[in-house]
């Protein structure tokens, strides 16, 4: 039975207790690797290796990245967590229901979980570049968990959910070569450069309309050879708006 690779990915980490308890975590439920985005505390902080117990060698290894587009770069497969009421037209889903869908994605691809920083989660363009993005069922009154209280519901959830994943076949031909997730924010922004050439897009309405096609084309669930015929396709509409610029001087 295969084992897929998990990667936790946290924005911003930054206090040491949380960090090292997030690293034990990863141990208990059997991640690959614990990633930081910019962290804002030390691996090395006293209270981070306490807590971090049998989880210090994750830890210690922990992959440093300045964005989340580059901590996800090599992972097709992304899950986001969001605690925040203005998420814009972004769709939520439950856990339940973001890791059945990825208990049906081929057991070779890397699976990236990511969670916000302590005190606003992630921005709604850190949203987008994920597949899915989960939010959990709490009191309306106060909705906010501690960081490592969610990464452990979530584990958990992922656990069962991935028993099933490497048992489940029947999927697998569905997203043999899922495009990484670099590879569609590239084609985004040249699509929007682009639309805006052309007009199609405005400055001050470009942002909510691209992220609605962003929403569009993260539910289609693009292959990498797919994103790069609509490359290919952007790439030639731009060379023939620029011989039509020049042959007309």
């Amino acid at each position: 039975m295969k084992k897929r690779s998990t990667k936790i990915i946290l924005v911003e980490p930054m206090g040491p207790i949380n960090l090292g308890s997030v690293a034990r975590l990863c141990e208990n439920f059997g991640v690959d690797e614990l990633r930081l985005v910019s962290p804002l505390c030390s691996i090395e902080h006293s209270d981070s290796r306490k807590m971090a117990l049998k989880g210090k060698k994750l830890l210690e290894t922990a992959k440093h990245y300045s964005t989340l587009l580059e901590a996800i770069s090599d992972c097709p497969t992304v899950i986001a967590t969001c605690g925040r009421k203005d998420h814009g037209t972004i769709p939520l889903y439950s856990p339940q229901e973001a890791l059945n869908w990825l208990s049906h994605r081929p057991v070779v691809h890397p699976i990236a979980i990511v969670f916000g920083r302590e005190d606003r989660g992630l921005t709604n363009e850190e949203l987008l570049l994920a597949n899915k993005v989960i939010t959990l069922n709490t009191y309306k009154g106060y909705p906010s968990l501690n960081l490592s209280h969610a990464v452990a519901i979530v584990l958990h959830e992922l656990n069962k959910y991935l028993l099933i994943g490497t048992n489940n076949s029947s999927f697998n031909f569905l997203l043999r070569n899922p495009a990484p997730p670099k590879q569609l924010n590239d084609f985004l922004q040249d699509a929007e450069n682009i639309l805006l050439d052309i007009g199609f897009l405005l400055n001050h309405t470009a942002k909510a309309r691209m992220q609605k096609l962003r929403i569009l084309f993260q539910r289609a669930e693009l292959k990498e050879e797919e994103v790069s015929l609509l490359r290919g396709i952007i790439r030639q509409t731009r060379w023939a708006i620029n011989k039509n610029k020049n042959d007309d001087n």
